[in-house]
């Protein structure tokens, strides 16, 4: 269940001084993307600060519920029922994250995933800074076809065994991840180091039975009750107008209606709060009545860009937005 291996290398002689002193590549795999879904597989690569593998480390993980998709990650309920719970492993991971950075390939949701596990182990896991290899890449200007893990491999030579396995993914990410920091320190380019703030607010709510619970089969699943992330937490309905469309150059204004789509730096919640709290409509779809959309990868493809295609919705990134939040115009009346 449990791997552990030790390498040493060396690596160049020149390096920023401001540079991180060590690396944690992070892959999880999960019963779904949502907020209630369970990591069931976790791999960490440990890198010095240059890049170079100290040692990796792999376990399964028991989520005491579905295992999800499994045609895409392969773990199934039976292999996973003997696997040790997140709270037996959690020191373990803990150790070796503590006192490096997280990477990750959109880091954002590896580190969401591995701070909810914490949060209802209560306890914080000790990373305090998070790297996202796609943002790395565009910080590079690597000319990438898109944004996935295969194209980043690909673009330096490194081979894919098993995908979507968490141990083959966090090799792969390791193995690109040393030439983009060699090629970042070469240029002098600022690593897009973003915060990591702990999640605390967790608790557990009954829920319907699903999967091995609704045949009544037992097998270490029955305990499951997903938890509801910032619990009690419906945010009202916005009391002003939607004044329309933001326009390039404009303020945006009380009432206006925005979406947001893709990774960003800051936690989607805390983003959505803080455009709640200045007036505007935080919106879950896209629709002719959006007045802005809000996303750092305008290129992505997702149904919400491209339904802004579509409609000509005004498109931003989450900088823009930031510097739009500081000056919002009040509702007419």
């Amino acid at each position: 269940m449990l791997e552990d291996h030790t390498t040493t290398a060396s690596s160049p002689t020149e390096w920023p001084t401001a540079y991180p002193q060590g690396y944690a590549v992070v892959d999880v795999e999960t019963t779904g993307l949502a907020r209630d879904d369970r990591i069931i597989s976790a791999a960490v690569y440990r890198l010095d600060a240059r890049g170079e593998v100290e040692d990796h480390w792999y376990t399964l993980v028991n989520p005491e519920r579905d295992p999800g998709p499994v045609w895409i990650h392969g773990l199934t309920s039976d292999v996973l029922e003997g696997a040790p719970l997140f709270q037996e492993v959690a020191a373990e991971f803990a150790a070796r994250l503590d006192g490096r950075v997280l990477v990750a390939h959109n880091a954002v949701f590896d580190w969401q995933m591995i701070a909810r596990e914490y949060a209802r182990a209560e306890r914080e896991a000790p990373v305090r800074q998070r790297l996202c290899t796609i943002a790395l890449s565009k910080e590079l200007g690597l000319p990438l076809p898109n944004h996935k893990l295969e194209s980043l491999a690909a673009h330096f030579g490194v081979v894919q065994q098993r995908a979507h396995h968490a141990l083959d993914d966090a090799r792969v990410l390791a193995e690109a991840f040393r030439p983009s920091l060699r090629a970042a320190a070469a240029g002098g380019v600022r690593l897009p180091l973003l915060e990591c703030r702990p999640l605390t607010e967790w608790s557990d709510r009954p829920a319907p039975l699903i999967g091995r619970q609704a045949s009544g089969s037992g097998g270490g699943y029955g305990s499951y009750r997903p938890g509801s992330w910032r619990p009690s937490r419906k945010r009202p309905a916005c009391p002003h107008p939607n004044p329309g469309r933001y326009e390039e150059g404009k303020r945006l204004k009380q009432g206006m209606r925005v979406a947001f789509s893709g990774d960003t730096s800051v936690e989607r919640d805390l983003l959505e709060d803080r455009a709640a709290e200045a007036g505007l409509h935080v919106a879950t779809s896209l629709s002719r009545l959006t007045s802005l959309l809000v996303t750092n990868d305008p290129d992505s493809g997702t149904s919400k860009v491209v339904k802004a295609r579509q409609f000509g919705t005004p498109v931003v990134d989450e900088a823009a937005f930031g510097q739009l939040l500081r000056d919002v115009e009040p509702a007419d009346g």
